[in-house]
């Protein structure tokens, strides 16, 4: 009998794991594309301002945001640091839609970094079903299948819904596993550097020590990141070092938005942080 009703428990948990805000044709229909370089974050903040009923040009969104680009001409010392910072963070992400939105729009952000005690499409869906509004923060350098190439970038996503075992998102319309998004969803702030983007900027009159003094950041000392800069240039022909890892101004985890003025609003900023595994 106890076994039966942990069978019908689970049953029910995964039939309610479906929540959708919009239909996958929806979705092609509303879906913003990226809107510019390194402006993933303004992208999802437009599309969340859709799916809650308002419309905001991109221009807008992206003004409120306040994305930083890279510095692709930059010295590699000052290259590095814009590459730490470029995009946008939860934070901004937070900012920008309620400034967009004429604060008619709240976010709150759930770490999922170290691991969480969650079930990821489960929680989702409860959000979902209630109103809210998911935008997935993930590292995208981590889980890549051997044999594949390493993206360059963290990304932030809108979900627009979920299934059992799947997750819906925009720009690019995708659908993942519940333990592929989990998995880019549980990341330390760090960065993968291609070997070609370090070296192409290196120039014998380079300044490396600064990177290991950053004046708010210890990171850059702690990954050592001038050593491995050091080590990638005395390198043989033969490659060893793929990238290097530098700090990332970036935290992995879901950041769920609402209509301010909701009963929703109240509780989702007053809802417990995820409870460490």
């Amino acid at each position: 009998m106890e076994q039966c009703q942990m069978e019908c428990e689970e049953e029910e948990e995964e039939e309610g794991a479906a929540a959708m805000l919009w239909s996958i044709q929806e979705a092609v229909e509303k879906q913003t594309l990226q809107i510019g370089a390194s402006v993933c974050g303004a992208t999802a903040v437009v599309d969340v301002l859709r799916a809650l009923g308002l419309d905001v040009a991109p221009e807008e969104a992206d003004r409120c945001v306040q994305t930083r680009l890279r510095r692709n001409e930059a010295p590699l010392p000052d290259y590095l640091l814009s590459r730490s910072e470029a995009g946008a963070t939860h934070e901004q992400l937070i900012t920008g839609a309620q400034q967009a939105s004429g604060g008619r729009v709240r976010g709150r952000f759930f770490h999922f970094h170290p691991p969480r005690k969650v079930r990821l499409v489960p929680w989702l869906a409860r959000w979902i079903r209630r109103g809210a509004v998911p935008v997935a923060t993930m590292n995208m350098q981590v889980g890549v299948p051997e044999g594949e190439e390493v993206p360059d970038a963290w990304h932030h996503q809108l979900i627009f819904g979920v299934a059992p075992n799947a997750v819906f998102m925009t720009n690019p319309l995708d659908v993942v596993s519940e333990e592929e998004l989990q998995q880019r969803l549980c990341s330390e702030s760090v960065l993968l550097i291609r070997r070609e983007d370090v070296l192409q900027r290196f120039t014998p009159d380079c300044c490396l020590s600064g990177l290991s003094h950053h004046p708010s950041d210890q990171r850059w000392r702690h990954l050592d990141v001038e050593g491995q800069v050091r080590k990638m240039i005395q390198e043989d022909e033969e490659p060893k070092q793929s990238h290097i890892r530098i700090p990332a101004a970036y935290s992995s985890g879901v950041t769920l938005f609402v209509l301010h003025e909701s009963q929703l609003a109240q509780e989702l900023l007053a809802a417990a942080e995820l409870p460490l595994l």
